[in-house]
């Protein structure tokens, strides 16, 4: 199983350090075909009015979700800590001028002004924690999250965007470690949970192996193919909060 840079981690798992550190193009990508049938952003607006909204969102990636909101006219301020991403991010945001602010730096990193905004949101960031912070990823997203929920004002809402299942028809969490941490959310935190179909969708089925093998590995690839996906399942979680 390789990484977009075709190389791969001992136990055949992807790099995605790697990945976004210096494959930001690609990635884009792949996250530009998903959500295909525009269900995301309805769900994001459910929870705050989002015209003239201040939103936070970290971990912006290549600004995927930071073009929506942006285009349903909130203020962002985002951050990154990939660079290659940010640089992408900058590219394709810089028509919203001043609309946006972009600051390359880590949720550990962030400096945000507390009690400012109307939303605070991490998009596919925390659940990553769980595997690099192995024992540790409780307090890591423990302090990520109180990072956020300061920077919100009054019936401000804190949201988080996870997988609940790609290549899956149904929402449920992939692996035994993010169900333990949906858990914790919903448990220790008090968040919400809904769950919303954001399906990739490719020109064919070629484009759709090539395009998720390199994030998903060459086993998902496989089964791309083996399944006839030029449409290949996705289904998301997002849980959230009011301060």
């Amino acid at each position: 199983m390789s990484d977009p840079t075709g190389e791969s981690e001992e136990d055949g798992s992807v790099d995605y350090h790697r990945v976004y550190d210096t494959q930001a193009d690609d990635y884009q990508r792949l996250v530009g075909a998903e959500d295909a049938d525009g269900r995301l952003l309805p769900a994001l607006a459910a929870l705050v009015e989002l015209r003239g909204a201040r939103v936070l969102e970290v971990g912006i990636g290549t600004g995927r979700v930071t073009e929506l909101l942006l285009g349903a006219g909130a203020r962002v301020t985002g951050s990154e800590p990939a660079a290659a991403m940010l640089e992408v991010a900058r590219r394709r945001l810089a028509r919203f001028g001043d609309a946006v602010e972009l600051q390359l730096a880590s949720v550990q990193e962030l400096a945000a002004p507390a009690g400012q905004f109307d939303l605070a949101l991490a998009g596919w960031v925390l659940g990553h924690f769980v595997e690099w912070f192995g024992p540790r990823w409780r307090d890591e997203i423990r302090a990520a999250l109180d990072r956020m929920q300061a920077a919100l004002a009054p019936g401000g809402v804190l949201a988080i965007i996870e997988t609940l299942g790609t290549g899956q028809t149904e929402p449920a969490p992939p692996t035994p470690g993010l169900a333990e941490y949906y858990d914790w959310l919903e448990g220790e935190r008090g968040m919400t949970r809904t769950s919303v179909r954001t399906d990739y969708v490719f020109a064919d089925v070629d484009t759709a192996a090539s395009v998720t093998g390199a994030f998903f590995g060459d086993d998902f690839a496989a089964r791309v193919r083996r399944e006839g996906w030029a449409r290949v399942p996705e289904c998301t979680g997002i849980w959230s909060v009011r301060r």
